[in-house]
């Protein structure tokens, strides 16, 4: 058996192989009204299709655990019960398949309020449904966004709060696995970095009080996410900064702490908290970080970032470099790609009685 398309089981849940897909927005949400942030069909057969095509694991895309955390208006949420039944029909057909249903919990604090990457991505205002950002300090995340709002303690623990109850819903519609979003300038990510995090509270300064908030949300999540399934954080192992932001090392270090607060793995990207940095893109070029983890520490890892070839997968797995890889635009290209990397490997792969003609 190839090491692609092993089983692999995290606590009491087995995904059937490594093919795994990450989460990455649609926007295609309604951004407001009774049906603001549940999922819509576009959703249902973006997600759908790649269950038939063989995905082990499907990561819903980011996920708001409030509507001032999402990054745009068009984005999904999972603040109410409405969502919660949109997100069943999903969940369930992704089971049905074979497939384990996961979702990302998340807040986008300073990258807030922005339009469809489509529409320019830039900031909106009310008159675009558009909001106030919040951060941990108040410095904008370049020249075209807004500086955002300093959160209050009082703020932060509301935060931690909804991020609990996203989990309880995140549970009742049908999800298998969560993870929380912890990388690319988000909330959480913010608080992590001293590039953005220049708080001289219990929130802000040493590595101890950077990280409290992510230790505060894990705690918050994983008391009621059940013992049985596994939990997850999305990481962003570093800024590319020469100085003054989140270095591999810190990621390391933290990835220890994660590991002792019931995280089951640790799903490896990088960027996206600093703006105008230079990132030497690359076949798997974010690959090392998920090695590096992966070899200091005993929590398992997940590598993503342009991976898009079978053989590529099959290797980073087979010199344990991860125990997973996270395909996003190569999955957007081709929804069947598990089933096409099987063929190619000698693999085996669940495919749907209806697609029997296509073995």
């Amino acid at each position: 058996m190839t090491a692609l398309f092993e089983p692999c089981t995290l606590r009491a849940v087995t995904i059937p192989n490594r093919v795994w897909m990450p989460p990455m927005c649609q926007y295609s949400a309604a951004p407001e009204g009774p049906v603001a942030g549940a999922p819509t069909d576009w959703h249902f057969a973006h997600y759908a299709a790649r269950a038939t095509g063989g995905t082990g694991l499907i990561i819903v895309e980011a996920t708001a655990v409030s509507p001032e955390g999402r990054i745009s208006p068009y984005d999904l949420g999972i603040w109410n019960d409405t969502q919660v039944e949109g997100f069943r029909r999903i969940t369930r057909f992704l089971s049905e398949q074979g497939t384990v249903p996961a979702i990302q919990l998340a807040h986008a604090g300073r990258k807030a309020s922005t339009d469809r990457p489509w529409k320019g991505g830039g900031p909106v205002g009310p008159d675009a449904h558009g909001w106030g950002s919040v951060a941990p300090s108040p410095i904008a995340f370049d020249d075209r966004h807004p500086a955002p709002a300093e959160l209050s303690v009082d703020q932060i623990k509301e935060i931690v709060e909804q991020f609990a109850a996203a989990a309880r819903r995140a549970l009742d519609a049908g999800f298998e696995i969560a993870e929380i979003h912890g990388a690319h300038g988000y909330l959480i990510n913010e608080f992590l970095s001293p590039h953005s995090n220049h708080r001289t509270d219990a929130y802000g300064g040493s590595y101890e009080n950077r990280t409290r908030f992510a230790l505060e949300v894990v705690d918050a999540v994983r008391e009621v996410w059940p013992d049985d399934k596994p939990l997850f954080f999305r990481i962003s192992a570093t800024d590319w900064l020469d100085e003054g932001g989140w270095t591999p090392d810190d990621t390391v270090r933290f990835a220890a702490g994660l590991r002792a607060h019931g995280v089951d793995l640790l799903d490896v990207s990088t960027g996206g908290n600093a703006s105008g940095v230079r990132i030497p893109t690359g076949p798997g070029y974010q690959v090392p970080f998920a090695a590096l983890v992966k070899k200091e520490t005993d929590l398992a890892v997940a590598a993503v970032g342009l991976i898009t070839d079978a053989e590529q997968a099959e290797k980073i797995l087979a010199n344990g470099e991860a125990d997973a890889v996270l395909l996003g635009r190569e999955l957007l290209r081709n929804p069947s790609w598990a089933r096409h990397a099987a063929r190619e490997l000698g693999g085996e792969v669940r495919v749907p009685d209806q697609y029997h003609r296509s073995v």
